[in-house]
């Protein structure tokens, strides 16, 4: 065979590979508003940026008719490319080859650049569309899960994991998302469940949609298994690059700086009007956020999931940082099981990839309720609290209000080792609430008095004009500047800057026993 014809035919199997599973299969993809793994690839990285490896790859499965069907590439397109000219992992599972289903050979090359994104130190997307586990190839298959999982395990921490759902994931295929440290979802056509609806149906007799199930906005909203719910393709491919704009090739590296068109010193006059003068009337934290950040900056995560807590990136003064944020606004702030989950996973992320944190507090407490303790609020309010104690990264508080009992511990108090911490004229720092307090403290005064509630209400003023404030906090060094709302943002940018050759260790230990 002569060169030309060797190349002629190295052109043929490439654009066969290109193909996968036809092109009947490639318009019922589009048709269902899913783009190819191909497309999507294409979408994600930089312009003629992608390497791709294995395209010839086949199954090695007899049986079942399936040795008549090797089909290049194997239903996966895997291989390197780069977003914002840096270098990515990427696997893209096809839906048009075999449903997409994981057997031995495709599992086998997610793992293979899973090996490469690690000794590289670089991020590992998967665009995931799969009907699970190759039937046919039985245990086989199995094991190729279990390859990845454990490939998923050993990456966490080391280099971020970013999955976007685009189709079905379902039973195994589930926890390499889950182990991941971001899951985007498409709504109307992903979801995960680990049994479908027919299985639920037959072992609980409930009826339900593969929506209803498992779909993004289930998902994003009530099991919290999804960062973002996005509205197509398109969105989502759009929202996982601005999520890696913020954050590192790997645990060894700083998180990228981004150009600051916003003035370092701007100040906020409405940040000096924005906590209402009642203590029990709610404000919108996002504003006091949006006013510190640099302009446009924020990009919020777990968006509809535990929203009395909110979590995001933003950029300051062009440094990458993580926010955790009361949210006064909902639940009045107060802190619960979802919220406590959902701070302290986006809080080990960001010690993990040296992203520094900063914290806005206004927190009446625990949530009380049988509901609460039943399920478990002290073993998961402690891990919110775990994570906070051994971060090591920067971390700054900024008390705008309420800063009331164990609560005021747990979001970044100085004492598990918040590096700076800021509080606002307005910031209540008690053991409880002035009311609670008084009720407690004079119960006698308030009883024997001849209008016990004229009585509670001058207690309940003293002692807020007396206790409720920072400055007794601040006279111990436990807040270490009452600011004004309106600086806050150049007082954080300088924070910041100060802190940035900040180094702080915890213990030499195999790993710490989280409250889970």
């Amino acid at each position: 065979m002569s060169l030309e014809e060797k190349l002629n035919r190295l052109e043929k199997m490439r654009s066969e590979a290109k193909l996968g599973g036809g092109q009947k299969r490639i318009d019922a993809q589009h048709k269902k508003g899913k783009l190819t793994a191909r497309e999507r690839i294409e979408l994600l990285v930089d312009p003629n940026s992608f390497e791709e490896f294995d395209m010839f790859v086949t199954h090695r499965t007899t049986g079942f008719g399936l040795e008549e069907q090797r089909i290049l590439g194997d239903g996966v397109v895997t291989g390197c490319g780069r977003v914002h000219g840096r270098i990515v992992y990427v696997f893209s599972q096809d839906f048009t080859v075999f449903g997409g289903s994981l057997s031995e050979a495709h599992a086998e090359k997610i793992c293979k650049i899973m090996d490469m994104a690690m000794k590289v130190g670089a991020p590992v997307i998967g665009l995931n569309d799969s009907g699970g586990a190759r039937i046919q190839e039985g245990v086989v298959s199995l094991g190729g899960y279990a390859d990845i999982f454990l490939r998923n395990t050993l990456a966490s921490g080391v280099v971020p994991q970013i999955s976007v759902i685009l189709g079905p994931c379902a039973g195994g295929a589930v926890y390499s998302p889950a182990i991941t440290d971001f899951t985007l979802m498409t709504k109307g056509t992903s979801y995960m469940f680990v049994t479908g609806p027919n299985v639920v149906k037959t072992v609980t007799h409930e009826v339900v949609t593969s929506e209803e199930l498992g779909g993004a906005v289930v998902h994003a909203s009530k099991s919290g298994v999804a960062h973002f719910a996005c509205e197509n393709e398109a969105d989502a491919i759009a929202t996982l690059k601005r999520l890696l704009e913020y954050i590192p090739q790997n645990n060894l590296e700083d998180p990228p700086m981004a150009e600051c068109t916003d003035p370092l010193d701007r100040e906020d006059d409405q940040l000096n009007h924005i906590v209402p003068e009642n203590p029990n009337q709610p404000y919108e934290m996002k504003d006091v956020i949006s006013a510190v950040v640099d302009k446009g900056s924020f990009l919020e995560v777990h968006e509809d999931f535990a929203q009395n807590i909110i979590v995001g990136f933003a950029h300051l003064g062009g440094r990458s940082i993580g926010i955790i944020a009361n949210q006064p606004a909902v639940l009045a702030g107060v802190l619960d099981i979802n919220s406590s989950i959902k701070g302290a996973r986006f809080i080990r992320f960001c010690d993990a990839f040296n992203i520094p944190i900063l914290t806005f507090e206004d927190v009446p407490g625990f949530l009380p309720g049988v509901d609460q303790e039943h399920g478990g609020i002290i073993k998961n309010g402690a891990k919110l609290l775990y994570a906070y104690c051994e971060a090591t990264v920067p971390k700054v508080t900024v008390i705008t209000r309420k800063a009331y009992g164990g609560a005021y511990d747990v979001m970044n108090s100085k004492h598990v080792r918040g590096d700076m911490n800021y509080a606002w004229p307005t910031a209540e720092i008690a053991v409880m609430g002035p009311k609670g307090a008084v009720e407690i403290i004079f119960k006698k005064n308030i009883a024997e008095a001849s209008d016990s509630e004229t009585e509670t209400q001058r207690l309940t003023d003293d002692y807020r004009e007396k206790f409720a404030n920072p400055f007794i906090a601040a006279s111990r060094g436990y807040v270490d500047d009452v600011i004004e709302p309106k600086t806050t943002r150049p007082r954080l940018i300088r924070a910041f800057e100060m802190l940035q050759t900040k180094k702080d260790a915890n213990p030499p230990k195999k790993h710490g026993n989280i409250p889970l």
